[in-house]
């Protein structure tokens, strides 16, 4: 009767758990069984195990095995499990050496000839790793991904055989290389733009602060056009961002690609997408659109056309930056700091306020049109911007507009001093560090305090237009906010739906 004990990780949501892989081996008719919540994926490892095991030149013990993947209460998934079985059984039949077992963690999915598969959710396994002080063991191109992770130790392995060499001491593993780019991606330049002053303002203050932007004008106008030029005028992304967004990238379907390294994920999913695609689910639970935009941009274009249903899953991501998961079986948290963008038309036939003239809307089929979107999401939206029908005379000029290099520029000496500051964008100021960090002058604060009383603005609103006069103010490089930046955010909230 022989034991071994395999280290490996399960995931749930963003959390790696440790899982012991305890594998039994008894005197009896032969039989392989795996117990501890596994799903089909991991009740088939059995026949890729042994598969791999004979194919590697090793012979498989014909004795009664018993897997247990524990803790028993947490269920196991996918094949990232077939490795440490392998290796367990090895060790317990006595063809692998076990004693260093316990200073590493294994992971990687099988192939009938033993070679090692890549798997899902590396990044974040390798975090949870590092911080027991274990080494990881994981199939090349995983192993690749996973070496991001600061501080860990990695190795890269090919084959069932090459891990077991590495074992026995006759072959040391390589140590995994991040592969990381300082080269600038090819965002779409802003300089392609034609006219469009108010919404490329707007644009850079959404880059300087963080703040959500609506887009509001007839087809044609460029709205698409400045969302996808967002990205390219954001401030880069720091070492800690960039691994949050990678482990939560290497969580979903697709998977995180190195060469994504530092670059700004970019999220414009249809607007035929489902609840459940937007804000992550299943049985067990992976991340949705929001949280694939974690530190990036989530572009919803044509908003009115998204179930409304949909849309109101954003209202608590939006103020939370994280979307908790509830199922019956299982509950997952992931985050969701995106930054939103929307583009819409004024109304239905598309053509309110073009200079044609051509729009026959009237007012109750324009109002049920917006009606399709909440006041409640419409108030968690920071900017409301027109972008009108752009004349002959800028139609066809050929001069070029200002370039992302220059505006981000502007960008990030804003976003350096809001970080000087408070520590974080102005649009991630809760209501407590606002009236601390936001030093409005006497003048301003009543010229706000006259728009509430008359528009009847929320308090959400109140901060959220004190939040954009904030970034305003960095832009101009002054440190208190004054009457003038005050006024021009309620523009900035106003303009385009002055129904909201």
């Amino acid at each position: 009767m022989t034991l071994a004990i395999v280290h490996s990780r399960a995931l749930s949501g963003m959390e790696a758990s440790e899982v012991s892989v305890e594998v039994h081996m008894a005197n009896g008719l032969p039989a392989f069984t795996i117990v501890g919540l596994p799903d089909t994926e991991v009740k088939e490892s059995r026949d890729r195990v042994r598969a791999a095991i004979l194919t590697s030149g090793f012979s498989f013990p014909a004795r009664r095995i018993t897997v247990n993947l524990a803790p028993a209460d947490l269920p196991k998934d996918s094949g990232r499990f077939d490795l440490p079985i392998a290796i367990g059984i090895l060790v317990a039949s006595g063809q692998v050496r076990g004693e260093s077992l316990a200073g590493y963690e294994f992971a990687g999915e099988l192939a009938l000839s033993g070679q090692l598969r890549a798997i899902r959710g590396s990044l974040a396994m390798t975090c949870h790793a590092r911080r027991v002080g274990r080494a990881f063991i994981l199939p090349a191109p995983s192993a690749t991904e996973a070496a991001l992770v600061s501080g860990a130790m990695v190795y890269s392995a090919t084959t069932l055989l090459e891990v077991c060499a590495h074992l026995n001491g006759l072959q040391v593993l390589p140590v995994a290389l991040a592969v990381r780019t300082d080269v600038v991606p090819g965002y779409p330049d802003l300089g392609d733009v034609k006219g469009q002053g108010a919404a490329r303002e707007a644009l850079e203050i959404a880059a300087a602060g963080g703040h959500s932007l609506l887009l509001v004008g007839p087809p044609g106008t460029g709205k698409s056009m400045l969302a996808c030029r967002l990205p390219g005028i954001l401030p880069p992304m720091l070492d800690d961002e960039a691994l949050e967004t990678a482990a939560v990238q290497s969580l979903g379907s697709q998977g995180f690609s190195p060469h994504a390294w530092h670059v700004r994920p970019f999220r414009a999913p249809h607007h035929t997408a489902s609840a459940a695609a937007m804000v992550g689910g299943g049985s067990d639970p992976r991340p949705g659109e929001i949280s694939l935009a974690h530190q990036g941009v989530l572009f919803l274009d044509e908003l009115t056309e998204f179930d409304r249903r949909v849309l109101e899953v954003l209202r608590e991501p939006l103020e939370s930056g994280v979307v908790h998961i509830s199922r019956a079986a299982r509950q997952a948290s992931f985050p969701a700091r995106f930054q939103l963008v929307a583009a819409m038309n004024p109304c239905p036939c598309g053509y309110l306020g073009h200079r044609s003239g051509r729009c026959q809307c009237t007012p109750e089929q324009i109002a049920r049109y917006r009606g399709k979107i909440s006041g409640p999401l419409l108030d968690r939206i920071d900017m409301h911007i027109e972008v009108p029908t752009l004349s002959s005379e800028e139609l066809l000029s050929q001069g070029q507009g200002e370039r992302s290099a220059i505006v981000r520029e502007r960008v990030m000496s804003a976003r350096r001093v809001q970080l000087a500051r408070q520590g974080k964008a102005n649009a991630d100021l809760s209501g407590t560090e606002l009236d601390q960090y936001g030093l409005a002058e006497s003048a301003a604060l009543e010229a706000l305090r006259q728009v509430v009383e008359r528009l009847h603005l929320s308090a959400r609103s109140y901060h959220r237009i004190l939040r954009v006069a904030r970034t305003i103010a960095d832009l101009k490089g002054v440190e208190r906010i004054s009457r003038k930046e005050v006024l021009q955010a309620v523009q900035l909230r106003r303009a385009g739906l002055q129904n909201t």
